[in-house]
């Protein structure tokens, strides 16, 4: 019994867990960590609270409030915006993205880092290739003009679409509406 007690007494002994300890190395104390963690949201509370004690008052107080919460309402109707755009007037749309589609990789990276750290995320850097990317969006930009400009071909406002002149015959004959064929088509097998 003297050696089951002494290897106890050397793993559990003197006010020591051996065991305990060696298992913390590996994984945090839960009880502790769960106290680390009430203390730091004591203090991010507190620092918190002492920010609001000064009353502000002043005009470009209450303007530098506005303006800091500007950001995410801006971005969000922005946002919005492009949708309607896209669906209103989809030709102006389309040659936006054309530019958009222009802008190389590494530059949405960096505002992607400064959006994610203006709304206080995190962001992980990843290795870039500036130059490869520099020269991919190079290389699409013949397209993209191209594009643009069968984009432009499909205008209907430039003023050459539908000019009817003087001819009132003409002009009535274009606004009349148009048989459709596949539509009538359509009502006959259902008939």
């Amino acid at each position: 019994m003297g050696m089951i007690e002494r290897i106890f007494g050397f793993i559990f002994g003197s006010n020591r867990n051996v065991l305990r300890d060696t298992v913390e190395v590996f994984r945090e104390n839960a009880e502790a960590g769960a106290g680390r963690s009430a203390e730091i949201q004591k203090q991010a509370m507190s620092q918190l609270g002492a920010e609001f004690a000064v009353p502000r008052l002043g005009r470009f107080d209450r303007f530098m409030d506005g303006l800091n919460r500007l950001p995410r309402p801006a971005l969000a109707l922005g946002t919005l915006g492009l949708f309607i755009s896209a669906m209103v007037h989809p030709l102006w749309f389309a040659e936006r993205m054309q530019g958009i589609a222009l802008v190389p990789e590494p530059l949405w990276w960096l505002l992607g880092v400064i959006v994610s750290f203006y709304f206080g995320a995190r962001h992980q850097v990843k290795a870039q290739d500036f130059q490869r990317d520099i020269a991919a969006s190079m290389i699409r930009v013949p397209q993209m003009i191209e594009n643009v400009q069968a984009i432009e071909k499909l205008r209907f406002d430039d003023g050459q679409a539908a000019q009817t002149g003087t001819d009132a015959a003409l002009e009535n004959a274009s606004l009349a509406p148009q048989e459709n064929p596949a539509l009538i088509a359509w009502q006959a097998t259902r008939r």
